[in-house]
């Protein structure tokens, strides 16, 4: 690394920690990741007053070739990115290189689902308890799996809703948006069932009378952190690992599910309550997997094969 590059550098640095208070831990960070890239410049002739659009991807496309994740690259270009702004600022250079590169895209994680066998087991579970907070406990289970709702949805769901026989249930949405959610005949006798013992739950807060789970918190009805107790410990009744069970588990489980026969994303984007269908993607995995069954189950040239 030449001395002018060493000198910015440090330059740099001082300012994050004067101007910014980067801690000692982010600064070693900065240190060490921009020291490796203008290493690679140097290799090329070049420095961080020249380098140029291109010596950037060509930097991030080796760590991507040593192996480095999306999200470390994309961690070395926003401080080289800073670097560069800085430079700029200081008139030390009249171009920004890396205004030009697009971050690296980062693979989405794919949700933790419960297989269908497990989902029934959770269920088979709930139901062999006895008591109020048992037909409680079950009506939640299948309400969550039944209609792929949010715990913050289900737990704040008014009495109203699932007055009569009704088939359907109005849920409002993140940002106020409803939408319709339809319920199989399990969740709704498991509802009936537990509107029979629902008086058991009602504290004295007129608050809370409005709710289909009422409770004396503050909200006046029954809290998203008792919900995610409540089903580590049916896990453990179920033999499924804890950890894998979560409110969040059961609504990721009904989409999943329901992909994995035959649903399309877009219908599901719809039950989920998903603004935008990016977000509904997730589940393609879940899609292609059937799609190949599918071919290989199909295809003459798959059928024949097998003969």
């Amino acid at each position: 690394m030449s001395r002018p590059d060493l000198h910015h550098l440090e330059t740099f640095l001082e300012m994050l920690s004067a101007e910014r208070g980067a801690a000692i831990h982010t600064l070693d960070a900065y240190r060490r990741d921009l020291l490796d890239y203008a290493g690679f410049l140097k290799k090329r002739s070049r420095s961080l007053t020249n380098g140029s659009a291109a010596d950037v991807r060509g930097y991030l496309e080796t760590l991507s070739s040593a192996g480095l994740k999306a999200s470390t690259q994309a961690r070395r270009l926003s401080a080289m990115r800073q670097l560069h702004r800085f430079l700029v600022d200081e008139d030390i250079r009249a171009d920004d290189p890396t205004s030009a590169v697009e971050s690296p895209k980062r693979a989405r994680p794919l949700p933790k689902v419960v297989t269908e066998a497990q989902t029934q087991s959770i269920i088979d579970a709930a139901a062999s308890l006895e008591g109020p907070e048992a037909i409680r406990l079950l009506c939640i289970v299948e309400l969550l799996y039944a209609s792929g709702l949010r715990v913050s949805e289900l737990v704040s769901l008014p009495l109203v809703a699932v007055s009569g026989e009704r088939r359907t249930i109005l849920v409002k949405g993140k940002g106020g948006r409803e939408r319709l959610v339809p319920l199989g005949a399990p969740a709704r006798e498991a509802i009936t069932a537990y509107l029979k013992v629902r008086a058991r739950f009602l504290p004295k807060l007129e608050r809370a009378q409005r709710y289909l789970f009422p409770s004396r918190g503050v909200e006046g009805y029954l809290t998203r952190r008792r919900v995610g107790q409540l089903m580590k410990d049916l896990a453990v009744k179920a033999g499924v690992d804890p950890r894998k069970l979560s409110p969040h588990v059961l609504r990721h489980a009904f989409a999943s599910h329901l992909v994995a026969h035959g649903a399309d994303l877009r219908s599901v984007q719809q039950l989920l309550g998903h603004a935008d269908i990016a977000t509904t993607q997730i589940y393609t995995h879940v899609q292609d997997e059937r799609l190949r069954k599918l071919v290989a189950e199909k295809h003459p040239l798959a059928v024949r094969r097998k003969r």
